[in-house]
């Protein structure tokens, strides 16, 4: 593809009509014929090796500045934005093809986007989806490492989608994607807000800067709908500028939810007081998922209610474990406060005898977290079993540490338990009649990630069923 191509309406330079054989940001990707862009991250600057990439074969870099390249380089004011654009002109603009809905939040995005892609597909409509657990394109599954794919792989699933059909797709949209320009200039009919919630402080300097960067996401649909029980959201609500609907199930809203049931079998609950919903999925959390997803299908002409009685959850969303006895096991990826108080207090409401959570926090990540997620984790259970989650090249003994300062003022009983599967096997051990166990943090995960950065295949179905052989 011809370097003025792929540049579309941005400069042209003397060096238009040269072939270009591949576009990237990743200096080990480099080849001859190369476009090669120039990006600041946070531990690397790609305008440092610009020279190198040009010895290496690339046929131009994009950089910010003047690095005395000669023709061979092209000034950009934001080379990752125009990275993004370029990655979309590579791939023909698949994101112009289809119908956008993005959601955004610290909690409840993965859900939310599945309950949306079930409707959609089981409406009739073939849809792609990108998050977290992985991405899909109608049945078919993708892997993926990241929340929101980088801008290439990005741009190349989507392309993928629209040659496969797909007329929507439903996507949870990080923090670090709007921050980083990912997603390039692709556009959301509708983009909903779950909540906001210490997460990424490792990252985002505080939380006025997590909050600015989920904000980007508005600054790019036609519709908001933003779930207003949240601080941030009821502050996102009156500072957007497009139009918006708001979502509750706590006061009055565009769409609130009341009469709402909650048991361990499902939850039921009716919305503006005229549509019942009924949902196998439990949680006082998961009633805010689903009637953001009801919201967003009804602004797309599509009713939702049925296919919201078919939908069974989310893999590591507050799914049970089987285990033949006359104990619970509940499975959860919460890994921040809010996540971990809202899915305790959800089970508490059907417990029987003994709420008892286990949890630990990963390793090179907000440390602040740490105590904040022991006090949240106290709030509703009866005893907690303190373990580690993804150390990484943390001592987990010292993550640990961090933790048990926020039980310091607790009276709640607790076991610390440092490898993860023996914790499990101790939980298992200790259950009694009645009592549900949840293991918060690893959710969907079948890894744990150690020191060096070394992946263990680590799936905690597979530990409970071994956990439960030995007693």
């Amino acid at each position: 593809m011809k370097l003025k191509d792929l540049l579309e309406n941005n400069a042209i330079t003397s060096i238009g009509d040269t072939e270009i054989s591949s576009i990237t940001d990743d200096t080990r990707k480099v080849k001859q014929g190369s476009l090669f862009f120039c990006i600041k991250g946070g531990n690397f600057d790609g305008h440092s090796a610009a020279a190198e990439m040009l010895e290496k074969g690339a046929a131009a870099v994009v950089c910010e500045h003047d690095l005395g390249l000669g023709d061979k380089q092209i000034v950009a004011t934001d080379s990752r934005r125009l990275y993004g654009e370029v990655c979309a002109a590579w791939f023909a603009h698949p994101e112009k093809k289809m119908t956008f809905i993005g959601v955004t939040g610290t909690n409840g995005k993965t859900t939310t986007t599945s309950i949306i892609k079930h409707i959609l597909m089981t409406t009739g409509h073939k849809t792609g989806l990108i998050g977290t657990i992985q991405n899909e394109i109608g049945d078919e599954i993708l892997h993926t490492e990241n929340t929101t794919p980088l801008a290439f792989e990005y741009m190349e699933v989507l392309a993928k989608m629209a040659e496969a059909g797909c007329k929507y797709v439903v996507m949870e949209v990080s923090s670090f994607a709007l921050v980083q320009k990912r997603i390039g200039s692709t556009h959301f009919k509708l983009a909903v807000f779950t909540n906001l919630t210490q997460d990424h402080l490792d990252y985002h300097k505080d939380m006025e800067d997590y909050y600015q960067a989920k904000k980007l996401l508005f600054d790019m649909c036609d519709t908001a709908i933003i779930n207003i029980d949240d601080d941030y959201g009821r502050r996102l609500f009156n500072e957007v500028n497009c139009n918006k609907l708001s979502f509750s199930v706590k006061e009055n809203a565009d769409y609130f939810a009341d009469n709402i049931t909650i048991k361990s079998t499902g939850s039921s609950f009716v919305l503006n007081k005229e549509t019942s919903i009924k949902s196998p999925i439990p949680g006082m959390f998961n009633v805010s998922n689903i009637t953001a997803a009801f919201v967003v299908c009804r602004e797309l002409g599509i009713d939702s209610v049925q296919a919201i009685a078919d939908y069974n959850g989310v893999k590591g969303r507050c799914e049970v474990i089987p285990t033949g006895r006359d104990f619970t096991v509940i499975c959860d990826y919460a890994h921040t406060p809010d996540a971990i108080e809202n899915v305790l207090r959800s089970v508490k409401e059907y417990t029987d005898n003994r709420l008892i959570c286990l949890f630990g926090c990963g390793g090179n990540r907000d440390a602040a977290k740490r105590p904040k997620m022991a006090q949240a984790a106290a709030k509703y259970a009866d005893r907690l079993i303190v373990t580690s989650d993804n150390p990484r090249n943390e001592v987990p003994e010292e993550i640990i540490k961090d933790i048990l300062v926020g039980l310091e003022k607790t009276d709640i009983p607790y076991d610390v338990v440092v490898d993860r599967k023996e914790a499990i096997f101790h939980g298992l051990q200790i259950a009694e009649k009645g009592d549900i166990i949840v293991l918060a943090g690893k959710g969907h995960e079948d890894y744990q990630i150690l020191a060096g950065m070394k992946h263990i295949h680590f799936d905690e179905r597979e530990i409970v069923a071994e956990g439960l052989k030995l007693l």
